[in-house]
């Protein structure tokens, strides 16, 4: 073929796409192609879909070859001279120039989103998962993103945090509003202590430990019944009150819907707590970024391009990465927290490693470092994918599908392109052309 479809074979397209249609038929045979269910008696009968499995390698074939012909399509068009400069540097100002108007307009819809006429009990419940995870992958986007450390096992500050909370109300009859800070630093104080056993470690074996530190956690909660409940969890914990006005009616306190001479709705607490984690979210982002301008953010750039480097340049490596992980564990024991007074019950099973690998895959596919891309990465992924829950057998089909889709056409996540935390005079890309006419 000629034009822009440069070097494409048609014979290696059609074998590559028939080799991809047979390993979807050996991945669907057992999974889509049979399926038990209850029989007449007391056993299962097994059922043969021997069509969805030809409908999946039709798909898988013809997804690989539209991937083939995309390629050479590409390789056509990037083939003129300065093309790929131009095309990503188009890609970068039009993206620039979309953000300032996309943030301000997503921030004033989630502030409005209560009062939207389409809005219920169940959009503002999902609204506030959303939320929840957006917080927690703007926590992890710190020690990941920015720092450059892989951290499995973040869900342990978030359990933290939950549990924290959850026994000082209990036991103390701790408000909300005093728990709330010292959750986030007793999760803090457990990130510095997973921060000195891996000081020395990186890659994989890093991955590896805070994994186990995730399980460890875990654990103890399943098996320290008399502390923790066990299995059972925690349940009785208190809900948030509006600076000491409670939403629940009661006749011998001065609660919310009195106070403003309303009538009782049950919608108000979960309105409040909408905004409480909106509030939460936003301070979390703030001062992310506060942070990446100030000198230990600039060091967890450093740490996270080049740790040689970074000891080099003087950097004290240990504190950073202990503050690394002691700020974004903090952050995971505020979100904790929330989760725990929302729920009004906790347990081992809501920390889970699957949340940790959730959150992870949150920050990598919306982009490392990129705090636009966390937020819309957590909408899709948490948000988007709600609506298979009806099909919830479909549902890690789509999941997986979006994943190799993004790994695809997005390397770098959703947003890969972000702003320098620090650039000199106009913050002007030099190329090496410029470099060589003496203009860098």
């Amino acid at each position: 073929m000629s034009g822009r479809f440069v070097s494409f074979d048609l014979g290696a397209a059609l074998k590559d796409s028939f080799l991809a249609s047979l390993v979807a038929l050996g991945l669907a045979v057992l999974i889509l192609g049979m399926k038990t269910q209850s029989g007449a008696g007391q056993g299962l009968d097994l059922v043969t879909r021997w069509g969805a499995v030809g409908i999946a390698m039709a798909v898988v074939f013809a997804g690989r070859f539209a991937l083939r012909l995309y390629w050479s399509y590409r390789a056509g068009k990037l083939q003129q001279p300065g093309a790929a400069a131009r095309t990503a540097g188009g890609l970068r100002e039009w993206l620039a120039r979309q953000l300032r108007f996309f943030v301000p307009a997503v921030v004033g819809l989630a502030f409005v989103l209560p009062f939207l006429p389409f809005s219920d009990r169940y959009i503002i419940d999902l609204g506030i998962l959303v939320l929840t995870y957006v917080m927690l992958g703007w926590g992890l986007n710190v020690v990941v993103g920015l720092a450059g450390l892989l951290d499995l096992g973040y869900v342990a500050f978030y359990a933290v945090g939950a549990y924290s909370f959850a026994l000082l109300a209990i036991h103390f009859e701790m408000s909300f509003w005093l728990a709330l800070p010292l959750s986030g630093i007793l999760a803090a104080f457990w990130g510095v202590l997973l921060g000195f056993p891996v000081l020395r470690l990186r890659g994989d074996y890093l991955a590896i430990v805070t994994l186990a530190f995730g399980e460890i956690v875990r654990i103890v909660l399943l098996n320290w019944y008399q502390f923790t409940g066990g299995p059972n969890g925690l349940s009785g914990i208190p809900r948030p009150s509006f600076f000491g006005l409670p939403f629940s009616p009661n006749d011998d306190v001065m609660s919310f819907s009195k106070f403003f001479g309303l009538e009782f709705d049950p919608m108000h607490r979960i309105i409040y707590l909408y905004y409480l984690i909106l509030l939460l979210a936003l301070a979390t982002n703030y001062v992310t970024l506060r942070l990446r301008r100030l000198p230990i953010g600039r060091a967890w750039e450093a740490l996270r391009e080049d740790e040689i480097a970074c000891k080099s340049l003087g950097i004290n490596v240990r504190n950073t990465k202990l503050t690394a992980f002691a700020i974004g564990a903090s952050f995971g024991g505020l979100a904790g927290c929330f989760f725990a007074t929302r729920q009004g019950f906790i347990s081992p099973e809501s920390f889970s490693f699957i949340e940790s690998a959730t959150i992870l895959a949150i920050v990598v596919l919306g982009g490392l470092g990129s705090q636009i891309g966390v937020a819309v990465a957590a909408f899709v992924l948490i948000g988007v994918f709600e609506v298979f829950r009806e099909i919830s057998q479909y549902r890690l089909l789509a999941f997986g599908a979006a994943m190799v889709l993004i790994m695809i056409w997005r390397p770098r996540g959703l947003v890969g392109e972000r702003k320098p935390s620090i650039a000199l005079g106009k913050a002007r890309a030099i190329s090496a052309d410029m470099v060589a006419e003496g203009k860098g």
